[in-house]
């Protein structure tokens, strides 16, 4: 299947899901479940909680399908956005137990647990996912090549000669996997909402 088969095949699920149909809430659940439960459970440090999230996400989904605007990018961003919104409030939920819990005059131990926003927390563990999952849906050596100068932080020369391409090669697939990457990720930094 091709790029442009998909694009079709995301905006026709979008429009039957704005529609009201069941079967392409399932189809949404199929394609995107493992990688909304993939935000959650990093995001959350919890499979069971990450469970959760996943089926709030899709209920949520169902329930408000008439604000879904379907385009050939809307339908995943506009899940990942109701995700980030549902593990924000999975926060809200544990800070509020937590604040409880030290008014009772609990102990809580969090050991090792940054203090940081959890929205922010959620951002990047989202940022993180997309980008792994955007990597991963490249052809090779196009995805070899965005690896090594971006996760092992290797040079393009160093490349050319550990894959035996002609440094020309290499510069092309850097070039051309980070345009295919920033059409992708356009979706999930677009906000769903506007």
């Amino acid at each position: 299947m091709t790029e442009m088969d998909t694009s079709r095949g995301t905006l026709a699920l979008a429009e039957a899901l704005a529609g009201g149909s069941s079967d392409a809430l399932s189809e949404c659940y199929r394609l995107w479940g493992p990688l909304v439960l993939g935000i959650a459970a990093r995001s959350l440090g919890s499979r069971v909680d990450a469970e959760d999230i996943v089926q709030q996400v899709f209920v949520s989904a169902w329930r408000s399908r008439g604000t879904l605007r379907p385009s050939q990018s809307a339908l995943p961003a506009w899940l990942i956005g109701i995700t980030r919104r549902r593990v924000a409030d999975e926060y809200a939920r544990r800070s509020r137990e937590s604040a409880k819990a030290t008014r009772a005059g609990s102990v809580l131990a969090v050991a090792g647990e940054e203090h940081t926003d959890p929205v922010d927390r959620v951002d990047a563990v989202v940022d993180r996912v997309v980008l792994r999952d955007a990597l991963d849906q490249l052809p090779e050596p196009r995805r070899s090549v965005l690896n090594l100068i971006y996760l092992e932080d290797r040079t393009q020369e160093d490349i050319a000669e550990r894959l035996d391409l002609p440094l020309g090669t290499v510069k092309s697939h850097v070039r051309r996997g980070l345009l295919h990457l920033r059409r992708e990720l356009r979706e999930v930094t677009d906000d769903p909402r506007s």
